[in-house]
This record gives C-alpha cells, sequence and structure tokens, in this order.
C-alpha cells in the first residue's frame, strides 16, 4: 500500500545520511544468497529518543483524530548492514513513537509497516495515531520505523527526479514492439543507474534481513514478543518475521496479503484482473449516481477514449506554474491510485471530467500522490526503494523470459485493457538488476501464536486468493475475510476493527473463515 511519504522528515528537517552502505565497485554481483540459514543473533543497539512531539503535532493539527492527546518521540538506532558479519558496520534506522496519554494496562509496542516496499514508518505511525480505535491506543504504543532503504533509514536514491517523470508519463499499455522496446530500455536504464550508484550493496535491501531488523528492534523496545501490523507489502515483511523467529510472535495482523505461492507471472495476471473488476465496481458505482456519471453511461469507454487523446495530444494543466503535460502514463497512474480506496473514487472522476475538457490538473495531483512527487518536482525515494527491495527480494530462477513477457503484452493486452501490457511488461523489471538476490523464504512460522490474515473481497492490489493462500501456508494462519472494496480493510469497517482490536489486545483469535459484510 502506497501512502504520503516523507512527512515526518519535512516536518522535522531530518536527514540520515547514506554511510557505510555505498560499493565503488560497478560490477555487482548476481549471486542468490540463501535466506533459509540461521539468522545471526547481533546486540540490540539502544534507541536514541527525542523529542520530535512540538514539529509532528504541528503538522496534524486540523486532521481528524488530532484532537486525540498524543505524544510523539523520534528515534534512531543501529544494526548491522550485513547478518553475515553482525558486529560488522553498521547502518542507522529511523523510528517515530506515538503515545495516547492516560495509558492503562500498557502491553507494550505496536510495530507497522505500511507496504510498499518503499512505504515510510514513521510516516506510518503519525498516520495511525490519529486512525487507530482508541481502545488499542490505550494500550499500545505505535511505534513506525522506516525500513533499511527507506525515508530516513538510509535511503535508497539512484533514480534522478527527471528519470521518475519519463517513468510516470511512459506509455502504460505498451503493446506495439516499439513500445515494448521503450519500456524494457527505460528497465535498463533504471538497473544501469542504480548498479552505478551502488553497486553489490543494493543487495543490503531486502526483506529478510529488515525482517532480523525488525527482531532488533523489538529488543530495544523492551518487548518479550512481538506485536505487528503489517499492510500489504508488510504481510510478506510479517510473515518473514514469523518464519525466521516463530517463537518472539505475540501477534501478527497480516492485512491485504501479498500470496506467498504465486510465482511473479500468476500474481501479474491475478493482480490485473483484479484492477479490471475494481475499476468495473467504480464505473458502476459511478453510472448509479442519482445525478449520473460526468463520465457518461459507459466510463471504461471513455477512459480508453481519453487516454488515446492523451496520446495524440498531451493534455495541458491549468494548475499555476504546471509545465508538464499529461500523457496516458499520467492518466493511468491515476486512475491505478484511485483504485487502492473508494474514498477517492469520487475525486477520480472530478480529474478525468477535467480532463476529457482539457484540463489535467486533478490527474497530476493524484499521478503525483501515487509516487510521491512534491510541488517542486523532487521524489521521495519511493520509488527507488521499491524497485531496490523487489528486485533483491526475487529469484532469478522465478523471472519471465523476454519473449514470453512480448507475447503476454499482446494477450493480456487485449484480455485486461486497460492494466494488462503494463503488468507483462513489470515482469522483466528486475530481470536486469544488477544485485545479490536473497529470495523471500516459504513461511509456515511453524510454532508461531496464532497469526491473523484479513482480505478484502474487492481489493484491486492484492487479490483475496493471496490472503486465502497466506492462511493457509501458515501453520497458525486464521483468515478474515471483509466483502468491501478497495485496499486493506482495518480499521475501515467495524466488523473488521472488532474482531482485530480483540485480537491484539486480549489474544482472542476469531473464527477460521469469518466473514464481514461491505
Amino acid at each position: 500500500m502506497r501512502v504520503s511519504r516523507g512527512l515526518v522528515a519535512a516536518a522535522t528537517g531530518l536527514l540520515v545520511a547514506v554511510s557505510g552502505c555505498t560499493s565503488s565497485d560497478d560490477g555487482a554481483a548476481e549471486s542468490t544468497a540463501p535466506a533459509s540459514s540461521a539468522p545471526a543473533e547481533p546486540e540490540a543497539a539502544e534507541i536514541a529518543w527525542t523529542d520530535c512531539d512540538p514539529d509532528l503535532s504541528q503538522l496534524v493539527t486540523g486532521l481528524p483524530g488530532s484532537e486525540r492527546d498524543l505524544a510523539f518521540e523520534c528515534g534512531r538506532t543501529e544494526v548491522p548492514i550485513s547478518y553475515d558479519e553482525p558486529q560488522g558496520a553498521t547502518l542507522p534506522l529511523f523510528l517515530v513513537r506515538a503515545r495516547l496519554a492516560g495509558q492503562t494496562d500498557r502491553i507494550g509496542s505496536l510495530v507497522i509497516n505500511p507496504g510498499g516496499p518503499g512505504g515510510s514508518g514513521a510516516d506510518a505511525a503519525l498516520g495511525q495515531a490519529l486512525t487507530l480505535p482508541e481502545d488499542v491506543l490505550r494500550r499500545f504504543d505505535v511505534v513506525g520505523f522506516d525500513p533499511r532503504g527507506v525515508g530516513l533509514s538510509t535511503p535508497v536514491e539512484c533514480i534522478p527526479p527527471d528519470v521518475k517523470d519519463r517513468v510516470v508519463a511512459a506509455e502504460p499499455r505498451p503493446t506495439t514492439p516499439e513500445q515494448v522496446d521503450e519500456a524494457f530500455a527505460l528497465q535498463q536504464e533504471l538497473a544501469d543507474g542504480c548498479a552505478e550508484e551502488y553497486g553489490e550493496a543494493l543487495g543490503t535491501f531486502n526483506t529478510v534481513d529488515t525482517a532480523r531488523d525488525m527482531d532488533l528492534l523489538r529488543q530495544s523496545l523492551g518487548d518479550e514478543r512481538l506485536t505487528y501490523l503489517g499492510y500489504s507489502y508488510g504481510t510478506t515483511l510479517g510473515s518473514t518475521y514469523a518464519e525466521l523467529f516463530p517463537d518472539r510472535v505475540r501477534a501478527l495482523v497480516l492485512d491485504a496479503a501479498v500470496d506467498p505461492d504465486d510465482d511473479p507471472r500468476a500474481e501479474a495476471e491475478q493482480q490485473a484482473t483484479s484492477l479490471e473488476a475494481s475499476f468495473d465496481a467504480y464505473a458502476a458505482n459511478c453510472v448509479g449516481l442519482v445525478a449520473g456519471c460526468p463520465l457518461g453511461p459507459d466510463p471504461r469507454r471513455a477512459t480508453e477514449e481519453l487516454l488515446d487523446q492523451a496520446a495524440a495530444a498531451p493534455i495541458p494543466s491549468a494548475r499555476p506554474g504546471e509545465t508538464r503535460q499529461a500523457t496516458p502514463g499520467i492518466v493511468m497512474t491515476a486512475v491505478l491510485y484511485s483504485l487502492y480506496d473508494a474514498g477517492r473514487w469520487p475525486q477520480l472522476t472530478q480529474a478525468l471530467s477535467a480532463a476529457r475538457n482539457g484540463d489535467a490538473a486533478g490527474v497530476f495531483s493524484l499521478a503525483d500522490a501515487y509516487w510521491s512527487r512534491m510541488a517542486d518536482g523532487t521524489y521521495t525515494n519511493t520509488m527507488d526503494a521499491n524497485l531496490a527491495i523487489n528486485c533483491a527480494d526475487t529469484d532469478p530462477a522465478t523471472e519471465v523470459p523476454e519473449d514470453e513477457v512480448r507475447t503476454l503484452t499482446t494477450e493480456w493486452g487485449q484480455r485486461f485493457p486497460l492494466f494488462g501490457a503494463g503488468a507483462a511488461v513489470g515482469l522483466r523489471s528486475c530481470a536486469v538488476w544488477e544485485a545479490e538476490r536473497t529470495p523471500i523464504p516459504e513461511r509456515d512460522a511453524e510454532g508461531a501464536a496464532p497469526i491473523l490474515v484479513v482480505g478484502t473481497a474487492g481489493d484491486p492490489v492484492t487479490p483475496l486468493p493471496g490472503a486465502v493462500d497466506m492462511a493457509e501456508d501458515l501453520a497458525s494462519g486464521v483468515l478474515l475475510t471483509w466483502q468491501g472494496q478497495g485496499h486493506t480493510a482495518y480499521p475501515r469497517t467495524g466488523c473488521v476493527t472488532g474482531a482485530v482490536n480483540a485480537y491484539l489486545i486480549d489474544l482472542a483469535v476469531p473464527q477460521d473463515g469469518q466473514t464481514c459484510p461491505a
């Protein structure tokens, strides 16, 4: 799940320099590191906490939930760069802790990860402190950390802003041989730039080592066992933690689970299927409006016509100072971002309608939010970290051959008109990546306490079968399903909220297979 990035950094002016994590070696090894070896047991470092409450409290003033009596702290600690050398060089991790005044019967820390990969846990702690149920806040501190390579924790930064602009604006439905060639060339450019910047150190930013970092944080926070809330990619991180440290699990909530069983091809195909279904749900909602849909009786056709319009002549924006013009890539990024949350559907409709009339300001606003582009044209490192972590986690043996991807762009482009071709081309993103790989291990977390897996029937990004597979694979997995729309469920609906609260606080596990209505 992608959320707004860089809020904490902007509010506090904090910077963490890349230290001890770069390499002058341009020829990175492309070996596969074993993920199942016993994790090292370095000593946990103390967390240096500072009072950042004035800055962060001012940042959230006026937002829903800001009336809560919250206190914020910012922290920094060190973890090993390599767990093969636990006493060697370290890298810094940045944290935010939120605490509600008047806590009673405190249980410990609730560690959160908002997804991505590339999502800032520090920003998430700020947002979750405003939105989590007060029953939870009265029993837990909310702790978010920027994983290695993300935000203020030694951020990976190897894609210049102008290149990111080109990535977002690129053809979203590459079906002709020339369009596919251009997409492959851009992927190669990204890989070459990051390899030149970091060399072998690119392999440092992987999920297995982040899970090990999280166990050191658990110890530094003083918790005997981990209580964790992970969304989307955060379910991969949480389940990896449970696999490595099953006896250290108190309670894990894995919301919008990434399917642990699908290979990249099957995962991409399922995601394209779900995105198309989610767009259809959006279109049906628009058509069903009492006042009628501003896009007309067929929003899908209207969107495809808008994409053709933007391809023929990119659409200008009436936003003051905006010199960019919206390509089909900008339009599709706006659509994609809006499908994550049904609450954005009205904004999407307004943006698409305005773009049809020659003003792309609305689609730029949505697209920029998705990739965290600032008004000055700079970006946070979300895109860099997302690519680096995904590729470090990928097993080279699962990569799809180029000729098969070319075939899929045509086949999926026909089956999934909006999202298929882009999903197919994305299968080659890591094939050209030059870094050591640490594939995600198979996960059954044998011996762990019950783990709650939450899935949403209308999730466009991590389809429900992924949550079903995750719950089945985990020896102690329990599935809770919400029959709603959007990416993630907790705490968006009362039924899910009640079940998750009871699990986090009292370790009361819902019945496996329980379903909550939309």
